[in-house]
């Protein structure tokens, strides 16, 4: 494979081959940009530590060593119990919009393949659910053999080839991964734009924290939904309905901002209040970062700690 540049777009990667080379460039990506970190202050040997190499599982990434000398090591923990994903791929109508990033349903597959990947690679167990649209949804249930990642990653990528034209929210899907989880407690990472008329899922994602799930939330929006840049007279078409309308964007500009910017405010402080870990991603930006991003929230988070 020739070699790539250090931050590859989203654009750009979605071309690249298959899907489990897309996943394996963004994993390779997101563990370079870790091991790029700039490194401060004099050499500092801890015990039971080694310095982070790529390869190494940044689950054992010790945050506490890091802060003291601005260098990521990894502490070899004993042992421990097999963690068990379920990847939640929000697959409704809303995700197929694509204005200024790929489609939000596309940058939504590519994370979570990539994650697919990297639980692989750990050995740990890992499931797929896709939701809001009752013609595709579709799960796969846990588990960690290698031959599990090909398939796994060829119904995800059936899913995102065809899309979705339901707008049904992911709560019914969170609400069936509770049920069946009750008794043992799993990862439970959804990609969803969050688009509900009655806040069902952000209930849905609460009621999974309660439960001890450890919850994490990649909330796609495509760089158009947050500016509206739109000018002259335009018509706009509701994905999950047959609703159009013709506007002349500056007469509702305003509007349309506050209420996004409402909309934002009520889903951050939602999921913070429920303890879950929730990233704001522009589908514009690279997601090698924005996987990064996300696995050192989870280690800060919770570092050595394994579901059981």
């Amino acid at each position: 494979m020739p070699a790539l540049p250090e931050r590859i777009d989203p654009t750009q990667l979605s071309r690249l081959g298959s899907l489990p080379i897309k996943a394996r460039v963004i994993v390779e990506g997101a563990l370079s940009g870790l091991h790029r970190a700039s490194v401060h202050g004099s050499s500092v040997e801890f015990a039971e530590h080694k310095e982070y190499s790529p390869g190494d599982e940044l689950r054992h990434i010790d945050w506490r060593a890091y802060a003291k000398v601005d260098r990521y090591y990894v502490k070899q923990y004993e042992q421990e119990s097999q963690l068990t994903v379920y990847l939640v791929l929000d697959a409704s109508a809303s995700m197929q919009f694509a204005g200024g990033g790929i489609a939000k349903l596309e940058y939504g597959g590519l994370s979570l393949a990539a994650l697919a990947y990297l639980v692989i690679q750990q050995q740990d167990k890992v499931g797929l659910v896709t939701c809001g649209d009752r013609g595709i949804e579709t799960m796969v249930p846990p588990r960690a053999r290698t031959t599990h990642l090909h398939d796994l990653l060829s119904v995800l990528d059936q899913v995102m080839a065809k899309g979705g034209t339901g707008d049904e929210s992911p709560a019914v899907a969170l609400e069936r991964i509770a049920e069946i989880s009750r008794r043992k407690r799993a990862l439970v990472i959804v990609a969803s734009d969050l688009f509900d008329s009655d806040d069902r899922t952000l209930k849905a994602l609460a009621t999974l924290r309660a439960q001890k799930h450890d919850v994490s939330v990649l909330h796609l929006l495509d760089p158009h939904e947050r500016t509206f840049p739109y000018e002259g007279l335009t018509e706009f078409r509701a994905l999950e309905s047959d609703g159009r309308m013709l506007v002349n964007p500056s007469a509702i500009r305003r509007e349309y901002l506050e209420r996004m910017d409402a909309f934002l405010t009520k889903c951050r402080a939602s999921l913070a209040a429920a303890g879950i870990d929730y990233h704001l991603v522009s589908t514009d930006r690279a997601l090698e970062a924005t996987l990064l991003d996300l696995l050192v929230a989870r280690s800060r988070l919770q570092p050595g700690r394994r579901a059981s």
